[in-house]
């Protein structure tokens, strides 16, 4: 019988580590507004892969910032999460909002290559 798991540690996980990122006195972390948007955790528990969207901020000194942070993360994720192994924290930024802004605005772009089609219109931004 299959099992959700490692889904249901991925959600707990999100949402332990969302309300710890506010706690984070690092000024790299503290200043950008961050979204996690997916975890992903390897079956054994060993290592979790973070993806972070920021809306402002350097990114490179986002990642740096986290990383420093992992320790204090994971230390308090454990303490949060009753789970044998806590894993290791990896975080990735995700560009996936952002290629879906450019793949909208090619989209919205695009022009009708026969007149016949040329009363479809696109949805519109809302």
């Amino acid at each position: 019988m299959a099992s959700n798991r490692i889904g249901r540690i991925n959600e707990e996980v999100q949402k332990e580590l969302s309300a710890l990122l506010r706690t984070v006195k690092d000024p790299r972390i503290a200043g950008a507004m961050l979204t996690i948007t997916h975890v992903d955790t390897t079956s054994d528990l060993r290592y979790s892969r973070i993806y972070i969207s920021a809306l402002n901020g350097d990114e490179k000194e986002l990642l740096r910032g986290l990383k420093s942070a992992s320790g204090f993360l994971r230390r308090e994720l454990g303490a949060r999460l009753k789970l044998r192994y806590t894993p290791e924290l990896q975080f990735v930024m995700d560009d996936s909002i952002a290629y879906g802004a450019h793949i909208l605005d090619m989209l919205h772009n695009v022009k009708p290559a026969n007149p016949a089609n040329a009363d479809i219109v696109l949805p519109e931004d809302k």
